[in-house]
């Protein structure tokens, strides 16, 4: 087993965690429980042949293949391996979840036309919810709560209160950069509140090994961070690409896909603006600034 390659993690009886590292672009973690008769998975992957190694991977723990799938939200990392599971396993995400779904199709196909995603369909929630829903897959209760606007406007936490896991999806990105452009940075500071208030001491992020919620700390001052930035970007005058390359990373030089500040900084000036929390924001200035970030070269997805 290389370094890159996916791996199980065990988080208690019949719950796992799939981790696919190094958990940059395109690299999401998913998970899955249940008991002999039934299961559930918490997303896909971003590619077919990622999807169809998560499929190996549930048969691989003795669980049935998937009747249950919870979209954490529309990105297609976590949703374009759908397609694998259907049409035995119904999809639940947040009503928002659904309609953001549509609206993207094929999105990553635009972004990295280079990909080779295999046969991807787009297949969003046909169950929804508004604000949380509770499932029951043998004995072990998911509740699935949406945060509000955070990474997108619709976010779902997956949280096993029996347990003591919870599901960020990408309200938390470990050992990685948060990504807003889409949600809400003052959202996102709530989130963190919410997820703290679940207390569960097994943290599965979006991205990134599985951890605890001192991810919640770090993340929490990333984003404090970048507020800071903007409010000082904004009232000098310079714009998010300018404020950017200026900055000081300090703790978060490290973290994977810095590009993704600029991005940030957008959703924040627009929030200093008054614009609503997920309004939507112009893509090209957004990927084209973190092109720019990147030294003119744009973002890669490592699927």
């Amino acid at each position: 087993m290389s370094a890159t390659d996916p791996y199980v993690v065990p988080l208690a009886p019949n719950v796992h965690a799939y981790v696919q590292p190094d958990g940059g672009w395109c690299l999401n973690n998913a998970g899955f429980l249940g008991d002999a008769d039934e299961s559930l998975l918490v997303d896909t992957a971003a590619t077919e042949r990622r999807a169809l190694l998560l499929r190996d991977a549930v048969l691989a723990e003795g669980l049935p293949l998937p009747s249950t799938i919870v979209s954490t939200h529309h990105h297609g990392d976590h949703t374009y391996g759908n397609g694998v599971f259907h049409p035995r396993a119904r999809i639940i995400g947040h009503e928002n979840c659904r309609s953001e779904q549509l609206t993207a199709g094929h999105q990553l196909h635009l972004l990295w036309p280079q990909t080779d995603f295999g046969r991807v369909d787009i297949l969003p929630p046909s169950l929804t919810y508004h604000d949380r829903l509770t499932l029951h897959v043998g004995d072990i209760e998911v509740r699935v709560i949406h945060p509000g606007a955070a990474h997108t406007t619709g976010d779902s936490i997956v949280h096993l209160p029996d347990h003591g896991v919870v599901f960020t999806g990408d309200l938390v990105f470990h050992g990685g950069t948060p990504f807003l452009p889409m949600g809400s940075l003052a959202g996102s500071l709530r989130a963190l509140d919410l997820l703290r208030s679940l207390d569960a001491p097994t943290v599965v992020p979006g991205h990134g090994p599985v951890t605890d919620p001192s991810s919640y700390d770090s993340t929490e001052r990333y984003l404090l961070w970048v507020r800071d930035l903007a409010t000082t970007g904004r009232t000098k005058g310079a714009t998010p690409l300018e404020t950017a390359r200026s900055a000081d990373f300090g703790e978060f030089a490290a973290w994977r896909e810095n590009e993704r500040l600029v991005a940030n900084l957008h959703r924040a000036y627009a929030e200093l603006d008054g614009l609503p929390e997920g309004a939507p924001l112009d893509p090209v200035a957004v990927f084209g600034d973190m092109a720019a970030m990147n030294g003119g070269v744009p973002v890669a997805c490592h699927a």
